[in-house]
């Protein structure tokens, strides 16, 4: 179903106006599809990016800066985010070694364990884009890069 029919719409001002919409769209059906698998792992989407992140320098920590910078949602609270996730159990964090200012955190085996067993029900969101062909996987992601490389800020 295209956009025209999800929101009821049969008229946009312009192509770049429906191609807004149908991001904004997506985004809020793909941001439905996470919660839905997040739903009783007693993790946000922030703490499970923050997961995701350390588990991608595995066995090698991060700063809390350098977790900041690589977060999908920069408006985020790293500091507060990992607070919870060591309550949790799922990361450790130590002072860094080479610059006493800086703390390091790592992901703990009890983090590697959730996110291990988050990966399936990920696999199956990944799967919603089966319809598309890898090529055409490939260019949505480039289209969209590249409309990311407009670096003037909106009022």
């Amino acid at each position: 179903m295209g956009i025209q029919e999800e929101i009821k719409q049969s008229h946009f001002r312009n192509a770049y106006q429906k191609a807004f919409l149908n991001i904004m769209y997506t985004n809020n059906w793909l941001d439905e599809k996470v919660r839905g698998m997040l739903s009783g792992e007693d993790l946000t989407k922030q703490q499970f990016n923050v997961l995701r992140i350390l588990r991608g320098s595995y066995p090698e920590p991060l700063s809390t800066l350098q977790i900041r910078e690589r977060m999908l949602d920069k408006m985020s609270d790293t500091s507060r985010i990992v607070d919870r996730l060591i309550k949790k159990e799922f990361v450790s964090k130590q002072t860094c070694p080479n610059d006493k200012r800086l703390v390091d955190v790592i992901i703990t085996e009890a983090g590697l364990a959730k996110l291990e067993s988050i990966d399936q029900r990920e696999f199956r969101i990944e799967e919603t884009f089966s319809n598309l062909s890898e090529e055409e996987a490939n260019q949505l992601s480039n289209l969209l890069d590249k409309m990311r490389e407009n670096k003037e800020e909106m009022a």
